[in-house]
């Protein structure tokens, strides 16, 4: 068998191609270094919805504490829930002994409405108003609680039964 003949190179073509590749070097080497041009592809789901990537985004699990807070924050409640908070910690904040006789009942706009079980109670806690203000005050926030109303124990009522008496006395219209 004979080698089959190769056929010869044009000249022509390779010294053109040496001489671009030349050209090419040497402007790449006066502009710098050169980084490849990346396109960026969005990747889609099945429903034309942009799927989630690499990077951290909105739509990657978040934690539990960041959403509620979150949530909290756009709804307006954080002073709500921070006051709810101070309610369930009143005996460390008034102490045990003032926390046995009364209770806190009800926050409304900077107002805190505690309710004592005895008229002495009432009357020690409204001396000690100013210094409860400042304490809830350090708990929440300046400005949280600026009045508070002092109520004392729930009157007990007369009425039993289903009739009344308009105009009467209670118990002490039949004495004579």
């Amino acid at each position: 068998m004979l080698p089959a003949e190769e056929p010869e190179h044009d000249k022509h073509g390779l010294d053109l191609a040496k001489s671009l590749a030349g050209r090419l070097k040497g402007a790449a080497a006066a502009n710098g270094p050169t980084r490849p041009v990346l396109r960026r592809r969005r990747r889609r789901g099945i429903d034309g919805t942009q799927v989630s990537g690499a990077r951290p985004d909105d739509r990657d699990p978040q934690r539990l504490t960041a959403t509620l807070g979150r949530l909290m924050r756009d709804q307006g409640w954080e002073v709500d829930v921070a006051v709810h908070g101070v309610m369930a910690r009143w005996p460390s904040i008034v102490g045990p002994e003032m926390a046995e006789h009364c209770k806190p009942e009800s926050y409304e706009d900077t107002q805190l409405t505690v309710r004592t079980d005895s008229t002495a109670w009432a009357t020690q806690l409204k001396m000690l108003a100013p210094d409860l203000i400042r304490r809830l005050n350090a708990e929440l926030g300046d400005g949280t609680v600026t009045h508070v109303n002092v109520q004392g124990p729930h009157a007990p009522s007369w009425r039993k039964g289903p009739r009344t008496v308009r105009g009467g006395r209670g118990p002490r219209d039949t004495y004579g």
